[in-house]
This record gives C-alpha cells, sequence and structure tokens, in this order.
C-alpha cells in the first residue's frame, strides 16, 4: 500500500510501529502485551505461515488514533498472533480517539476488499470489545461474537499479609503448611532473571524444566516452539518486560515461572518443575513466590492467564472471558 505520514491510513511494519512503544508517540493504550512489537517479531517467523503483515496506523486530526496488528490471507484478515501461545489480542487505541481509529480502520478494510475480520481470542473488555464492535455495529457490519475461554486476575493488595488475609482459611493454611514443609527440605532461594545477557542460558534451563515436567509439555515444546520461546525471551528482556524466575532448593534448580511485567500486570505466562519434587508441591509454590514479589514490586495485578485451572481460584483470581469476534464488512 502507497502511503505518507499525513494521510489517515498508514501501512506500518513490524519495524516501524516498534518506534510507536519506544517512543510513546500517540500515547497508546498497548494495555495487551501480546500485541506488543516485541511479541509479534517473535512470533511471526515461526508461526505466520500463509498470512501477509496487514498493519495499520490510523490518524485523526494529525495526531495518532491507533494501531491494528493485523494480518491478511485473500479476504480475510486478523490479528496477529493465534491462540496457542497468545491468550489473547487486541487493538491499541489512543485515550478519547476510539470512535475515529475504528471508523476509518473499518472503511479503509472494506475499500481494500477485506470481507471478514476475525478478532480472536480477545478479553471481554478489551479495546475491540469496547471500541471495535460497537463502531462496527453503528458502521453497518454484521458482527458476531461468543465467548470462548476464561482467564482469571487477582487484585494485588499492598502487603503480603493482607494477600494472605484476602485468601480462605483453608487455602491460608495449606499455602503455610507447603511452605513449612518446603523450608524444612532445605535452603529456599527465589531468583529473578531480567538482564538479556543472562536470558539465552536461563532459557535452556526453563526448556528442559518445561519439557520434563509432563508428557503434554514436552509435547508442546517441540518443532518451531523452543526457537519461539528463545526469541520471545530476549526481546521482552530487551524491553524490561521479561521476569524469568527460578526456585532453587539447596543448589538444585527445581522449578522456573515465566512471566510478563507490563504497565501494572504481573501475567504468568508459563510454568515447568522438576518432577522429581511434585510432593513438595514446587509447581504450585513457585508460582505463590512470583505473587509475594509482585506484591513486594508494587505491582497491581497478578494475572493468571487463560485457563480454569482450579488452583486460579483458590490463589484469588476472578474469572475474565476471553471472546471471539468476527466482522463481516461486505455482506
Amino acid at each position: 500500500m502507497q502511503s505518507t505520514r499525513s494521510d489517515p491510513i498508514n501501512a506500518e511494519t513490524l519495524e516501524s510501529i516498534s518506534a510507536y512503544v519506544q517512543t510513546g508517540n500517540g500515547n497508546l493504550n498497548w494495555t495487551c502485551p501480546f500485541v506488543l512489537p516485541g511479541w509479534l517479531a517473535a512470533w511471526w517467523p515461526h508461526f505466520s505461515m500463509d498470512w501477509k503483515p496487514y498493519l495499520f496506523s490510523v490518524h485523526h486530526q494529525g495526531n495518532l488514533a491507533g494501531i491494528a496488528p493485523l494480518m491478511r490471507s485473500g479476504r480475510f484478515a486478523r490479528l496477529i498472533g493465534d491462540r496457542n501461545v497468545c491468550d489473547h489480542m487486541d487493538v491499541a487505541v489512543a485515550p478519547s480517539r476510539g470512535d475515529p481509529f475504528c471508523r476509518k480502520l473499518l472503511d479503509h478494510l472494506a475499500q481494500d476488499g477485506v470481507d471478514q475480520l476475525v478478532l480472536s481470542p480477545v478479553r471481554e473488555d478489551s479495546a475491540v470489545m469496547t471500541h471495535l464492535l460497537p463502531a462496527a455495529e453503528r458502521w453497518g457490519a454484521r458482527i458476531s461474537s461468543e465467548p470462548e475461554a476464561q482467564l482469571h486476575a487477582l487484585s494485588l493488595p499492598d502487603s503480603w499479609k493482607k494477600y494472605l488475609q484476602g485468601l480462605s482459611g483453608k487455602e491460608r493454611h495449606e499455602i503455610r503448611r507447603k511452605f513449612r514443609r518446603l523450608d524444612a527440605a532445605g535452603k529456599v532461594n527465589l531468583r529473578c532473571i531480567e538482564d538479556p545477557d543472562l536470558v539465552p542460558d536461563a532459557m535452556e534451563k526453563f526448556i528442559s524444566l518445561f519439557r520434563a515436567n509432563r508428557k503434554d509439555k514436552a509435547a508442546f515444546m517441540t518443532g518451531s516452539m523452543p526457537a519461539f520461546f528463545r526469541s520471545l525471551a530476549l526481546n521482552l528482556a530487551s524491553g524490561g518486560l521479561l521476569k524469568l524466575y527460578f526456585l532453587d532448593l539447596d543448589d538444585r534448580t527445581i522449578a522456573a515461572t515465566f512471566c510478563i511485567a507490563h504497565r501494572s500486570t504481573v501475567y504468568l505466562y508459563n510454568n515447568g518443575y522438576d518432577d522429581a519434587f511434585r510432593s513438595l508441591s514446587v509447581g504450585l509454590l513457585s508460582k505463590v513466590l512470583t505473587i509475594k514479589d509482585s506484591i513486594r514490586n508494587g505491582w497491581r495485578i497478578y494475572d493468571f492467564l487463560k485457563g480454569t485451572e482450579a488452583y486460579k481460584r483458590r490463589l484469588g483470581g476472578k474469572p475474565i472471558n476471553i471472546v471471539r469476534c468476527v466482522i463481516a464488512l461486505n455482506h
């Protein structure tokens, strides 16, 4: 697409949208970590297949209104990413410019021959749901949306003591009991890798623990997946977003937790542990320790991400729906 920076709609690349994040141009709400440029750059070479990049910046009255990180195949367009490794996705919209962003984006897609825009998975409180779908309905498109999954998120108090008090009595007792048993087994230490120079070696340990944890995880971490995780970790660390935790018992690393820290939220992306230490509940406790560290560092939200595992509710997570949306533009 031929365009200039003065056009209402400008074609972008994965490289060019990085500048919007780095400079804070337009004060965009990049609320979703799974559409940040570093994430997209890690995902694209491994999973894009026959899709073509189809990214746009939308401008209104000389100001940046939003970014649409899309990809296209024929007459279909969708958000860049996939549900296997992206828990939810979104568009990036500037405050108070949601309406012109949506209207101009929809006009452009229809004129450019896009029949169907697939937006999945997205949170029920995403910009897609709060801005784009209502705008598409006013625009005259046929829209459909349906819940397809849930995530669980926890509002963090300002102290570990308050967090424990907010749990059920039974869960509070169980956590304390499990920690006493772990402490009795040896010297316990939680360390966090954030330095990009340390990430390559740390990721080999993470991948090893992840594969050794369960057969289904070992099957998941094959093909392009290890290379994606390595690239992703480096990109996140370079942007100051990676928190790669390791739980050590004496001189042995027994669990690893891959977290993403973005804006006011810590996201629990993945976890693995040495199955020889299953009896010490190290899978659960390694996650609990990252909650404790998040509270200590003043983070406001701990997002357990997609999945309805019981421990997420027991540890205080509240459900948020993840939705699949389709906008039919030319019908």
